[in-house]
Parts: structure tokens; sequence; C-alpha cells
């Protein structure tokens, strides 16, 4: 079956929907001819967003912020009094960090937390009742720091390691009620998730660490997305880069450790130790 059979008429929300991942994926979506729901913090994006969807299908915007609870609640309450069910829940709305813990103002991660975990927790609660009604698809998107810790991404992985606990157990919990249930783990994205990433006192980055043009496009993402939903799987890693990091970790922990923060200490201006700084201070230490 063709993704524009499947998914039209289905109602789908998505959070997050302003930028990146999210914009991708409404915005496809809505050429599938779905009835979309798009949610975000930014009224004036989901506004000219609506206007720009509404060609393709039918497209209502609810400012949203999953940290809040009751935003959560009435993104829902909205989508059912506007289309009397709901099909499909992507919770895509995220933040990401960049810092080490040793120097970490704790109120990072309470945020990251808020966003990532909780938006998902709360999204889902009120959609869940509906979705059992369609037996419809609940989306977590997380990260390969959802299956292997990230250095200098605590925060970050520890939200994304929750998601993937909680819906996990969601799944087994409605195993005979035809519910689908989908841990999806892009990997590095094209997209602003690292110029908004949250520095060690809570400011943003402003600039990404990385070559964004080498990454996967957030429109490849979405397509990739949308046909797991329509096959109802379980679990989606994109790149291999993480499905190789995933064989490594379980084969060799401890090198994969090393391997792992190497890699990540060659970003422009990381919080780690370069391995020439980490010799100097040997050699200094040993004399």
């Amino acid at each position: 079956m063709e993704n524009s059979v499947y998914f039209k008429d289905k109602v789908a929300i998505v959070t997050g929907a302003s930028s990146g991942i999210g914009l991708a994926t409404a915005t496809l979506l809505a050429r599938y001819k779905a009835k979309v729901v798009i949610a975000a913090r930014s009224e004036d994006k989901l506004n000219e967003l609506c206007r720009e969807l509404s060609d393709y299908s039918e497209v209502i915007s609810v400012r949203t912020d999953v940290s809040v609870e009751s935003d959560c609640r009435n993104l829902i309450q909205q989508t059912v009094n506007r289309f009397g069910r709901i099909d499909i829940l992507i919770n895509n709305a995220g933040i990401s960090m960049r810092a080490m813990f040793k120097d970490l103002d704790l109120s990072v991660i309470h945020r990251l937390m808020d966003v990532n975990f909780w938006g998902t927790v709360y999204c889902t609660k009120y959609a869940l009742p509906y979705l059992l009604e369609t037996k419809g698809s609940i989306v977590g998107v997380i990260s390969t720091a959802g299956y292997k810790g990230l250095p200098g991404r605590t925060g970050y992985s520890a939200s994304k390691f929750a998601i993937n606990g909680f819906l996990d157990t969601l799944r087994s919990e409605h195993l005979y009620d035809g519910l689908h249930v989908m841990i999806y783990a892009p990997g590095f994205t094209a997209s602003n998730i690292r110029k908004t990433a949250l520095m060690a006192d809570g400011s943003q980055q402003g600039e990404t660490p990385r070559e964004e043009s080498k990454m996967m496009t957030s429109e490849r993402v979405a397509k990739i997305m949308l046909n797991h939903i329509r096959k109802h799987s379980r679990r989606a890693t994109l790149t291999f880069t993480s499905k190789l990091l995933l064989v490594l970790t379980r084969l060799f922990p401890t090198i994969t450790d090393h391997m792992e923060y190497w890699y990540m200490a060659r970003e422009p201006d990381s919080p780690f130790k370069s391995r020439s700084q980490i010799m100097k201070e040997r050699r200094n230490h040993q004399a």
C-alpha cells in the first residue's frame, strides 16, 4: 500500500512542527491528504505553515508548549473537537544540550526532561483513549542517544532513554489492544536542534558545531518515518553510523566508549579535552 493511500484522511498530530523533522513530517502528511494538527510554541510560524499546507489538505494549528500539561491536554481536545478522532500522534518536539555534566546548571536537565520526556508523556496520556479507539499509532522520536549515552549530552541522553523505556512499556501494556507504538531514532539530522541546544548555563548555543550539509535531511527522515508508521514497525534506527555504534556497544563496550569520546571531541569548541591535550597533560605529569 502506498503512503498516499494509507495516510489519506487519517488524523495526525505532529509536535515540534515549526521546524526540522516536525515541519518536514507535517508537510509530507498534508501532501498525502491526511488531516494534520501542527503544534509548536511559535504561533507565527504555525500560522504561516498552516496557510501553506492548507493548499494540500485540512490543517489546523494549536500553539503548544509540550512541557506544560494543560497545553498538551488542550492540543488533544482541539484535535478531537475539530476532527472527532486521532489516528497518529508523532511526539517530535525536543531540545538538545552540549556541556559536561560537571559544569552543568541542573536547570538544563530539568528543561530537557520537561520538553523531551514529559512532553511525550503528557501528549500520549491525553491522546491514548482516542488512539485505542482507532487502533492508531504513537511515535516517539528519540536518537541514538536514547540507546547509548553521548558524552556532553547527559540531559539529552537521559530524556531520550526515558522516552525509549516509557514507550516500550506502553507497547507491552497494550499488546492485545491493537495499538501501534514506534520508537524512531534518526541519528544526526540537518535541522536547527543544534543551534537551539542549551549550554551549561542554559543559554542557547546559537551556532551548530557540525557540518549540517553532510547529514541526512529532515525531509528524508520524515519520509522514512512515515514508511515505518505504515508498516507498523516497532523500532527504526537510521544511518549506518548509528547502527554500527549500537552493534559495537554490544560487542566491544569499552572500546566503543573511547571511540565515542574521540568522535565527539572532534567538534569545534568541544567541552572535551582533545587527544593532544590529554597526551600533553600526561607528559607533564610524568615529568
